[in-house]
């Protein structure tokens, strides 16, 4: 869990994803080398922050996020939200700007939302929730699990793949932003036909914990039923616990996939959370367990 401590103590309201980028970047280049497959790297200014890695011949990309829903800071102490966090009074928030360290905690609610902090905050600083890792034998509590969890299992699956495309994104969080130019650099330079979404879901009255890893029919959009079904059929046989969901709200960089300008199948696969974009998101530590085993059988099957 040390690894996955440090990803979730990394700072990245969307627009600000530098610090995380180049920690997994420094990650990967330390780690590579002992991979089944060591990737080409894609990482630098020209990226915006973005990070993508090559195995072998791919036929398949996996996306992953790397911001989070946050807060910006206005005028006269109020704050914007950065994505869909749940405003409660009396969050703690961190964060820094050019006076030094930040914390602070939420005063009001979504229709009128300010801090604490005595002193003013530099206008337009990223604040994030403070974070507070809490772990047993069931379960991983903490903020910012959307996606941590997504980026870890990512880079798990880096140590196996053969054949591939690992990518992480911006600005998911806050309508979409690097997908577009992330998926035309893809089908440029060694194209695909299908994604998978590395990604944390809900917890609902159809989705449970304890159950398996989440495989999403649809969202509020919906990956073709072909493809749905290949994935399902693969999943069966994998013997990794998994649940299928059906939703009527919410998204992921499935939708820029979806909206793009190229062929290309997703679906969208993740152990689920409760209390989500709060700093107490909570995910079962056997579902992230399914997430991980069904990433790797899917990426060779597919």
């Amino acid at each position: 869990m040390k690894f996955l401590s440090e990803l979730l103590f990394k700072h990245s309201v969307s627009g600000d994803e530098t610090e995380i980028a180049h920690f997994i970047f420094d990650y990967v280049r330390k780690q590579s080398s002992i991979w089944k497959v060591p990737p080409e790297i894609y990482f630098g200014e020209e990226y915006h922050d973005c990070l993508m890695l090559k195995f072998g011949v791919p036929r398949t990309a996996v996306f992953a996020h790397l911001d989070t829903i946050g807060f910006m800071t206005r005028y006269e102490n109020q704050l914007v939200a950065v994505g869909g966090p749940e405003v409660i009074e009396g969050t703690r928030l961190v964060g820094r700007d050019s006076k030094g360290d930040i914390l602070c905690r939420i005063i009001g609610d979504e229709q009128a939302c300010f801090h604490d902090l005595p002193r003013g905050i530099d206008r337009g600083t990223r604040l994030s929730f403070e974070q507070n890792i809490r772990v047993d034998e069931e379960y991983i509590q903490a903020a910012y699990l959307d996606n941590r969890l997504g980026i870890y299992n990512a880079l798990k699956l880096c140590e196996t793949l053969e054949n591939g495309w690992v990518v992480f994104s911006t600005y998911e969080e806050h309508g979409g932003g690097s997908m577009p130019a992330l998926l035309n650099f893809i089908q440029t330079n060694s194209p695909i036909r299908q994604a998978l979404i590395s990604d944390i879901t809900w917890i609902t009255e159809g989705v449970e914990h304890h159950k398996g890893v989440v495989i999403s029919i649809r969202d509020k959009y919906i990956p073709r039923k072909k493809f749905i079904n290949k994935l399902v059929s693969f999943a069966e046989k994998s013997g990794v616990p998994f649940q299928l969901e059906v939703e009527a709200y919410g998204g992921s960089d499935g939708r820029e996939v979806q909206f793009s300008s190229h062929f290309i199948d997703w679906c969208f696969v993740g152990a689920a959370e409760d209390q989500v974009h709060t700093p107490d998101e909570k995910v079962s530590l056997f579902d992230l367990d399914c997430m991980l085993r069904m990433y790797s059988f899917l990426m060779e099957k597919l």
